[in-house]
């Protein structure tokens, strides 16, 4: 089930009156047809996704991710995934770090270990830091987490080569903009990161990212 986030029209307003660029890119994705961040609610097959599309390409993940899913029947849940041999997982075009991965976070969350539950209790940088005990995920991966499937209102992923790539382009800096533009931008986007993450992305893709 997805549905739009609650903060997503308050943000528009916000950031427009904020940004003379916020208020550009807003204008120019604002059509009926136009897709905008929801979520699906689902952790682990959220984390599947980070995991199998770590350091590849969209087209290839998106392949990788299809046969992953047919070999769990199109159920992806972590009882189905833990009965997987590792040369299944492999014969989906998975190296063997992701294979570890996957079968790691499908053991924690039968086991327990890890209760993604706990992360709607959390602030965004304890849930940084929850989720990045996970194998396989880091600090990126987290963020991306908190922003489409817990869809968090401030997340800044600033090792994000695609955001840093869009403030270049929209904001007329450098290929890397300035750390200190990027902390800048961050302050004046609060608390509305994720939404204005979104956008930035959005005038560099011309398909909305969705995890």
């Amino acid at each position: 089930m997805t549905k739009v986030p609650k903060y997503w029209d308050k943000a528009k307003k916000y950031l427009s009156k904020k940004d003379r660029i916020m208020y550009k890119l807003i204008k120019s994705y604002q059509s009926p047809s136009e897709i905008i961040l929801t979520s699906r609610r689902d952790v682990f097959f959220s984390l599947c996704k980070s995991i199998i599309g770590q350091q590849i390409s969209v087209a290839a993940a998106n392949s990788v991710f299809l046969k992953f899913k047919k070999k769990c029947n199109g159920k992806i849940n972590a009882k189905i995934v833990s009965k997987l041999s590792s040369s299944q997982l492999k014969s989906c075009g998975l190296s063997r770090q992701k294979v570890l991965g996957i079968k790691s976070l499908s053991k924690v969350i039968l086991n327990k270990s890890f209760n993604p539950k706990l992360i709607s209790k959390m602030n965004d940088e304890e849930a940084i830091i929850y989720l990045s005990k996970l194998r396989q995920i880091g600090r990126w991966s987290a963020e991306m987490i908190l922003l489409f499937t817990y869809n968090r209102s401030n997340i800044w992923p600033v090792q994000d080569i695609g955001l840093l790539r869009a403030i270049s382009k929209n904001y007329k800096k450098k290929y890397l903009p300035p750390e200190k533009f990027v902390n800048f931008l961050r302050k004046r986007f609060s608390p509305y990161c994720s939404v204005a993450t979104w956008y930035l992305w959005r005038s560099i893709d011309p398909e909305p990212i969705q995890y």
